[in-house]
């Protein structure tokens, strides 16, 4: 399908997801990046209090708090 027609398509409110290629599909900006943060004794004694209160990885806990302070989600399942 040419992008012409399937704009004109999408534009007109038809359904235009079967004509695409899901499969390589990735939201842009979703990539992990390795980053080191050196925290003081007793901020990780405290992260991991907080963790295993949640029941979630003190990972997962810094990767919430920052995620909610910068006002952007977090995606399911990323690392």
């Amino acid at each position: 399908m040419k992008a012409k027609t399937f704009d004109s398509r999408f534009n007109s409110g038809a359904k235009v997801v079967d004509q695409l290629d899901l499969s390589r599909a990735r939201r842009i900006g979703t990539d992990a990046k390795r980053v080191n943060v050196d925290f003081p004794a007793w901020m990780v004694d405290s992260l991991d209090r907080e963790a295993r209160r949640l029941g979630v990885t003190r990972q997962s806990l810094i990767k919430l708090w920052l995620a909610d302070r910068l006002g952007q989600p977090v995606a399911a399942g990323k690392r």
